[in-house]
């Protein structure tokens, strides 16, 4: 018997296996030298679809698949028909015209279809493992347009896309997690219902998709999840245990627990491994057995709890410890203390201080981009469009800033109580100068700061840049600190050590940046920067009205760096935060 669905926020599964599509049409397009104009339009269509927060199957079943941004009647036709038929004939009839093994090169990020043609037409190779001998080897260094620099590059990133192969970003196991949760807790033999692992705990990359439900009815449950629309194929079916492959070959394994030992088996398998045998240590000496079944004392072998995870950690005399805590990093002792701080919670967030429009990157407008705004309940939103040198992002002219604050006033005129602040991202420049002189930056009411370009200059290079930058008394925020893109990029050479106590100095707040793919800083660079005393702030960086929702994952982050409310600067009312950034002026 099913009941009414408890909707899950996220992206669907089905959306990033149509972008990845788009994107593998755009890399066979380029390596056969088509039109760049064709190839651009595949890979927007990829990126605005990925980001979108709706599940592409309902869009495309309302007939409304060219209403998403970037997918005209061809692109919309090939996606219907993928979903119609789970193939595309356009696909297979491309991969045919291109010499085998070369779509594997272009797993390897940073290749990109031009050098793996080259590397192909001049080594003959089609494998990563090829690739990885010849640049072992100094081959790849002898072909023309590859340099030593480059060589030793595509090596590193081989290797680490070796350690990676079967972690998955955030961003991408925890909608699918979400989304299978949301079709099984209709139900009524599921009683409780959780992603368990390291997507509870909110890492940054995941490993396993693992979900529990509480149940007395194991086989109706395990009924309906191999049933589940996006099974592509069953793994393993068991009476307590199944593991099923989705359509975007993801593995997601359901284990069903009887409802008295839901709490122990929770706790169990959300872990993470060092925090458990912390637990099971001191279950030891205090004469307890402590295991996925429940608490037990070792003498009796009496069952004293199970149910809850809650009751777990009393019966052991500690506060319960939220999940994002349990990497035993000082969180068991702070329960055995009753210190554990109070986290921070999405609903502390007054709003978002770092947001893309159509004037720049973005693809929503920035009336759009303010009614998302307001109904996830904010006060405030910057608009952050990027500054002037950053023309791969259409950056905005001094005359376009002009413009676009003259639309501001008259949205907020309009919208008002809702405030719309007039915001910048400015570039940092390879020297640390900025792309506005001051009189410009004082324009606005809220100045952040980034890096976008010169991520190969020396580390001492690169901090004495961002301290130079953060000096500025225009700025108030230091964006994405590290510059990184998870599983694309590692970050630039920087002495964060360094930056922090500068930004404390002058009050310059730190990003952590709600991109699934940036997360940047890190949890344990957010919890230096708090004891560093560093203020901090949670933006979405988004560049449509759904990726606003982005902010879970950065709460996620702040929440495994031990922040509270009164660490984040985006939890005060927009009078506090106005009264911060700019003493003595008024929010009105």
């Amino acid at each position: 018997m099913i009941r009414t669905p408890h909707i899950f926020g996220g992206r669907a599964i089905r959306n990033k296996e149509i972008a990845d599509l788009l994107n593998k049409i755009a890399d066979l397009l380029e390596i056969k030298g088509e039109s760049p104009y064709r190839i651009r339009a595949y890979r927007e269509a990829a990126r605005h679809i990925e980001a979108m927060a709706e599940d592409i199957t309902a869009i495309a079943e309302r007939g409304r698949l060219q209403n998403i941004p970037g997918v005209g009647e061809s692109i919309a036709a090939k996606i219907a028909e993928y979903l119609k038929t789970g193939q595309l004939a356009y696909y297979e009839e491309l991969k045919s015209q291109v010499i085998p093994g070369l779509a594997e090169l272009l797993t390897v990020p940073g290749l990109g279809p031009r050098r793996a043609q080259a590397i192909y037409e001049n080594l003959g190779i089609t494998s990563v493992a090829q690739l990885a001998e010849a640049a072992r080897q100094h081959k790849l260094s002898k072909i023309p347009g590859i340099r030593e620099k480059t060589e030793d590059r595509i090596l590193r990133e081989i290797e680490r896309l070796q350690e990676r192969t079967h972690r998955l970003l955030l961003g991408v196991a925890l909608p699918a997690a979400e989304e299978v949760a949301g079709l099984l807790e209709r139900y009524l033999a599921v009683e409780r219902i959780d992603p368990a692992g390291s997507i509870r705990r909110m890492k940054e990359t995941i490993g396993d998709i693992d979900i529990l439900v509480a149940s007395t009815r194991p086989t109706e449950v395990m009924d309906a999840f191999v049933s589940l629309p996006m099974v592509k194929e069953v793994l393993a079916r068991g009476p307590t245990k199944s593991s099923i492959l989705t359509r975007s070959n993801l593995q997601i394994d359901l284990r069903v627990i009887k409802p008295a030992e839901y709490g122990s088996a929770l706790q169990y398998f959300t872990g993470s491994k060092e925090h458990n045998i912390a637990l099971r240590e001191i279950a030891i000496r205090k004469g307890l057995k402590l295991s996925e079944y429940g608490i037990f004392d070792t003498r009796t072998g009496k069952r004293l709890g199970g149910e809850s995870e809650e009751e777990i950690y009393r019966i052991m005399g500690l506060q319960w410890i939220p999940p994002e805590l349990r990497e035993n990093r000082g969180e068991i002792e702070a329960a055995a203390e009753g210190r554990l701080p109070k986290l921070i919670e999405i609903g502390d967030l007054r709003g978002d201080l770092h947001v893309h429009t159509n004037w720049s990157d973005g693809t929503d407008s920035l009336k759009t981009m303010v009614e998302a705004a307001r109904e996830l309940g904010y006060e405030y939103m910057a608009i952050t469009d990027h500054s002037i040198s950053l023309s791969v992002a259409r950056g905005l002219s001094l005359e376009a800033i002009v413009e676009q604050g003259r639309l501001i006033d008259r949205l907020n005129q309009k919208y008002a109580p809702f405030r719309i602040l007039r915001g910048t991202e400015v570039n940092i420049r390879g020297d640390g100068t900025l792309d506005y002189a001051d009189a410009v930056l004082r324009s606005f009411d809220v100045v952040t700061a980034s890096i976008h370009t010169g991520f190969g200059q020396f580390r001492e290079k690169i901090t004495d840049r961002i301290i130079r930058a953060i000096r500025n008394p225009n700025v108030d925020v230091l964006n994405h600190p590290r510059g990184r893109l998870l599983d694309k990029r590692p970050g630039y050479g920087v002495d964060l050590e360094a930056v922090i106590k500068v930004a404390v100095e002058t009050g310059t707040a730190l990003e952590i940046n709600s991109q699934p793919d940036r997360l940047d800083i890190d949890d344990v660079w957010a919890r230096r920067a708090k004891e560093m005393g560093a203020i901090l702030v949670i933006d979405s960086d988004a560049h449509n009205k759904d990726q606003l929702r982005f902010v879970k994952y950065g709460v996620g982050t702040a929440r495994r760096g031990w922040l509270e409310k009164k660490d984040v600067l985006n939890t005060l009312s927009l009078d506090r935060l106005l009264r911060r950034l700019h003493p003595g002026r008024a929010a009105a």
